[in-house]
């Protein structure tokens, strides 16, 4: 019996510290990415044209994003007018005016949680 709780201590203990290995690695890596990171910052400190270059590289990117995300909307708005067109027409005065009603909510929450 004395032997059943020196294995669960061994088995407590070596799961302990599996999870101290764990946050050890976890912050060996965080200060590699530090040191990764001010390695970089130092190179395009000391070529200004290249940080340019990456900077409107960036730039190009989010707009790239935003038109992206722009194009998903108006392509939910084609398939939320096709929805409609699928709908009865005795059931389409319904089914739009709960539809707006969902969609001012939602985009009241969006602008609330931006704002």
């Amino acid at each position: 019996m004395a032997e059943d709780h020196i294995v669960e201590k061994v088995l407590r203990d070596t799961m302990g510290a599996v999870h101290t290995e764990d946050l050890f690695v976890e912050a060996v890596r965080d200060l590699v990415k530090d040191e990764v990171k001010a390695y970089i910052h130092a190179r395009l400190e000391a070529n200004p044209a290249l940080k340019i270059e990456i900077r409107a590289a960036v730039k190009d990117l989010m707009e790239a994003k935003l038109r992206e995300a722009y194009a998903f909307v108006k392509l939910a708005k084609a398939g939320t007018k096709l929805g409609l067109e699928l709908v009865p027409p005795e059931m389409r005065d319904e089914v739009t005016k709960e539809l707006a009603r969902i969609i001012e909510k939602e985009v009241g929450a969006i602008l609330e949680r931006s704002g």
